[in-house]
């Protein structure tokens, strides 16, 4: 398989296993959109890791794949391509991408669809289609914009350049940069802290946020609104301020 998932202690690890670069193939794609659906699904899995391996994340698509492609092969595929990654973005809990080395075109795009990225002190990343007459087409020229702005992201895609550690976490690509060596044990840490919390709450709150920067702010308030009412009916709620009323804050063990 050139996408696996396991879970444990709450924790789903989904791992990219297509060497030497884990080029993003139509099979890769497909296996991705399924092991997403799959991991909303488990209730064994509370959050998620995005792992390539130790030396790469993934280096993008699979060029000579596409090059054997005409325009309407692509019309055909590239909303299979969308929705593969579109399907990671949505995962109801929280995803951390554990980035080593190359995350670039595809591999950049699917590093943007977790709520959070910790990037490797020798990673690169970058939009390069550019540099094929082509622009990004798995979600890169929307969700770079609205994490980086739009200046920095027509920069990122005018240029198809790469993207060093330290200049990605200053623009905002990525959350933290870690030696290379860690960069799996502190994502699935992170993942590990949140698998314990509230899962609906987070799920609330994943949903409030992303829902809410597609819209305008009215309705995004509406959304929140709507989802801080609803959770007081569930029993996540009641365990939270019942332990902080007899225990204090930070005490409530969530199920």
């Amino acid at each position: 398989m050139t996408v696996t998932l396991e879970a444990s202690d709450g924790v789903g690890t989904i791992r990219l296993d297509r060497p030497p670069m884990n080029a993003l193939d139509v099979a890769t794609q497909d296996r991705l959109r399924e092991l997403a659906e799959e991991a909303t699904r488990r209730e064994d899995v509370r959050a998620v890791v995005l792992y390539g391996g130790e030396k790469v994340f993934a280096a993008g698509a699979d060029i000579k794949e596409m090059q054997a492609m005409d325009h309407t092969a692509m019309v055909v595929r590239s909303k299979a391509l969308q929705d593969a990654f579109t399907a990671v973005a949505r995962i109801p809990k929280p995803v951390v991408a554990a980035v080593t080395g190359y995350a670039l075109g595809g591999g950049c795009e699917l590093a943007l669809c977790a709520d959070f990225r910790i990037a490797a002190d020798n990673a690169k990343l970058g939009q390069p289609e550019i540099l094929l007459g082509l622009i990004p087409g798995a979600g890169g020229t929307q969700r770079l914009a609205r994490l980086v702005g739009p200046s920095r992201a027509k920069d990122l895609i005018f240029t198809g350049r790469h993207v060093r550690a330290d200049e990605a976490l200053a623009i905002g690509l990525v959350d933290r940069v870690v030696p290379a060596a860690e960069v799996y044990e502190q994502a699935r840490a992170w993942a590990a802290a949140l698998a314990k919390g509230p899962a609906l709450a987070l799920r609330a709150a994943k949903e409030a946020v992303d829902a809410g920067l597609e819209t305008d702010i009215d309705t995004g308030l509406t959304i929140e609104r709507n989802w801080f009412a609803g959770l007081f009916a569930t029993e996540d709620r009641e365990r939270g301020m019942r332990s902080f009323v007899e225990d204090g804050p930070g005490k409530a063990k969530f199920l």
